[in-house]
């Protein structure tokens, strides 16, 4: 992916570690402070299995992303550093080089033990388990066991579904997501659901246009596609519209909001039903 095109996708920056990921979250944002350029952040925190930091490689590389990491656990950071070099995916390890620096200056080992400086809670192992849950329930993966998850986002392409999902699995919410696709029903095991846990996510149609078409001209498909077309992207939106209503599925209009605040939007309607 070329640095225009990455531009317009706002210059994504993955942040993966296997602790809270404040401290490599704050060294980005000092960093990024140097810069006049639109950014994205995307937190991963809690990671501490080799297959999860390769998925999210993966994810990156679909992206565009640079991804920043502070992992101490050895064999995680190789998984990451090893399906980057594959994939070709930037990486910058925040800890790695001072812990190294560090032991041969005093002559010590390192302790290696993820999550020292925030210590450990029943909280904090449940916000990992809960960014677990919504990596591995990510775009409709893995739906025989989307019934364990506290909350499940669906909505058609382009809703921020998965940005959603982490942030809310930060907030410790084991949360799944489920692409609505034109011309497919919807699987079983959403449709199944107690509708008081699915969100439906949904937008303005011209903000949505705008939004594919950008993605179009990234992945340099026709922009006559069925996915830009504006008639077209219009009757999808109608069309999952009425799917929402018919299940009783609590609908969210994400159109020109942060993740954050939708996140907050989402908490607040689920923990006052």
């Amino acid at each position: 992916m070329s640095r225009s095109e990455r531009e317009k996708e706002r210059n994504p920056i993955f942040v993966v570690s296997d602790g809270t990921a404040d401290t490599a979250t704050s060294v980005v944002r000092a960093a990024m402070a140097q810069f006049e350029v639109e950014w994205r952040l995307r937190r991963f925190a809690g990671i501490r299995q080799a297959s999860l930091a390769r998925r999210i490689v993966e994810e990156a590389e679909r992206s565009g992303a640079l991804v920043i990491f502070s992992l101490v656990d050895e064999r995680v950071a190789r998984g990451l550093i090893e399906e980057a070099a594959t994939r070709g995916v930037p990486v910058v390890d925040v800890l790695g080089g001072m812990i190294s620096k560090v032991a041969e200056h005093l002559r010590a080992e390192p302790r290696a033990q993820p999550g020292l400086l925030h210590g450990f809670s029943d909280d904090y192992f449940r916000r990992v388990e809960a960014v677990e849950f919504a990596v591995r329930h990510d775009d409709g993966a893995n739906l025989h066991t989307l019934h364990k998850a506290d909350l499940v986002l669906t909505g058609i392409s382009r809703t921020s579904k998965t940005p959603l999902s982490m942030y809310l699995a930060q907030r410790g919410y084991k949360t799944g997501n489920v692409p609505i696709v034109p011309g497919i029903d919807p699987p079983t095991a959403l449709l199944d659901l107690d509708p008081g846990k699915v969100f439906a996510l949904t937008i303005e149609p011209s903000l949505l246009l705008t939004i594919r078409q950008a993605r179009v001209r990234v992945l340099g498909a026709s922009p006559y596609a069925t996915y830009a077309d504006p008639d077209s992207l219009l009757d999808e939106v109608r069309r999952a519209r009425r799917l929402y209503r018919e299940r009783g599925w609590r609908v969210v209009d994400i159109s020109g909001r942060a993740a954050e605040e939708n996140a907050a939007r989402i908490l607040r309607t689920f923990e006052g039903s």
